[in-house]
């Protein structure tokens, strides 16, 4: 394990990231949004199947976590390659028929093509980001490594926004966005995974022949202090940054009552995600990460207290709530993935064993459950609610504050940072 990536390196292990995360777009902003108004299903329906497809990631996280670090490498690939070669036939089979429903598909048909594209998601993401972990055990180094993957799925989300502003922009356009984002995933996701295979190196992984047993599983894991604190508080947060995700729709469409810039607004918060990106990088290399990150979220929540007082005609001032809430967005991305490299690092000195797969597909666990829960949240509550402004402003802008103020509170005195990592990775 090296302690400094050259660029080739890292744009290679990074470039699978755009497809992926193009993938984001729609299955939480447009997808729902589409089924349920524009192909008829409902937001009850439609928040209950998101629900369902998060908690079959939880079901398959963990296997696919598991069997990544028990999987051989070969003469072909290594194991984390393995698995993503084998994701991608599900992946772009998922994607393309989920993205193009044609008129009069039913809850059936969106539940099963979802089951198989998260499939083949986690059997992509979870061992690239697994491998991430693995390029080098420099806290530091870390940072720049997440950074790269991050920016480049950041570049995934602008390029479709920017085909969409193009040929598909305002309302009810959803099922054309859906489409060419299909398009652009298809094309892209074999090459980035190429590309992956073929100038990412390698490193053997110490758990291929050891064997634990559930049990000791989550006895090892619950003794990882530091594991436990982020997981929460990354899932917590994940809440808070899911229900303005799958409600910005709506909420741009009912309360803003602008549809036609929906892809603009959407634009700027990535594009600002991306420029902040190395900015909280830099940052976090003269104070520690955790620390780095609280801030960021208190400076989103300083700026959405603002939101509930937005009403129709207050597109500039919901642009730069876009901008400056992006800004903070870039601390979400390139700091908690760091972080959770460094946890590995805590199980790895106590087990001896590489176990990356498995804690991320925690993570991945703790990613998708959290954003299906808020769709089906915010989804359920406005079905309920006969989509009430009151109700839609509050869970788009006043709940996530309670959530990320609660995600400060576990964080803020962290005790995993440099000096304490370093002791630690001498025991190995």
């Amino acid at each position: 394990m090296t302690n400094f990536i050259g660029k080739k390196i890292l744009a290679a292990y990074a470039a699978p990231a755009l497809p992926l995360a193009s993938l984001l777009l729609p299955v939480y902003i447009f997808l729902p949004t589409h089924y349920a108004i524009n192909m008829g299903l409902g937001l009850a329906t439609v928040g209950l199947i998101r629900l369902i497809a998060g908690i079959w990631d939880v079901i398959t996280d963990p296997i696919i976590g598991i069997l990544s670090d028990r999987t051989p490498a070969s003469v072909f690939a290594g194991p984390r390659k393995i698995w993503m070669l084998a994701g991608l036939p599900f992946c772009m089979l998922g994607a393309w028929f989920l993205l193009n429903p044609v008129l009069g598909v039913g809850a059936v048909y969106m539940l099963f093509w979802s089951l198989v594209m998260v499939l083949g998601w986690t059997m992509m993401l979870l061992p690239l980001n697994a491998m991430g972990a693995e390029l080098s055990n420099d806290y530091h180094e870390r940072n720049r490594i997440n950074a790269w993957r991050e920016a480049f799925g950041i570049l995934g989300v602008l390029i479709p926004l920017m085909i969409i502003a193009v040929f598909a922009s305002g309302e009810g356009q959803e099922g054309a966005s859906l489409h060419l984002i299909s398009i652009l995933v298809l094309t892209t996701l074999p090459l980035a995974a190429f590309l992956c295979w073929k100038f990412v190196p390698t490193r053997p992984l110490q758990t291929n022949t050891v064997t634990m047993k559930y049990k000791e599983i989550l006895h090892t894991l619950k003794s990882n202090k530091p594991f436990l604190s982020l997981i929460i508080s990354y899932f917590i947060n994940a809440v808070a940054n899911g229900l303005p995700a799958s409600l910005i729709l709506l909420y741009v469409g009912n309360i803003l009552q602008d549809s036609e810039r929906i892809g603009l607004y959407l634009f700027t918060y990535f594009l600002a995600g991306l420029i902040a990106l190395p900015v909280w990088t830099v940052i976090a290399r003269r104070y520690s990460k955790h620390r780095v990150w609280c801030v960021a979220m208190i400076f989103a929540c300083l700026v959405f207290a603002f939101v509930p007082f937005l009403s129709a005609g207050d597109s500039f001032f919901y642009l730069l709530v876009c901008i400056l809430t992006g800004l903070a967005f870039g601390a979400d991305l390139a700091l908690p993935p760091s972080m959770q490299a460094d946890v590995i690092d805590v199980d790895r000195a106590n087990t001896k064993t590489d176990r990356a797969g498995l804690y991320f597909a925690l993570w991945g666990m703790a990613t998708k459950l959290s954003l299906a829960i808020a769709t089906a949240l915010g989804f359920l509550a406005l079905d309920l609610t006969h989509q009430n402004p009151f109700v839609l402003i509050s869970l788009y802008a006043l709940i996530p504050i309670v959530f990320k103020l609660a995600a400060i509170w576990l964080m803020w005195n962290y005790a995993l940072d440099e000096s304490s990592l370093r002791k630690i990775q001498n025991q190995q």
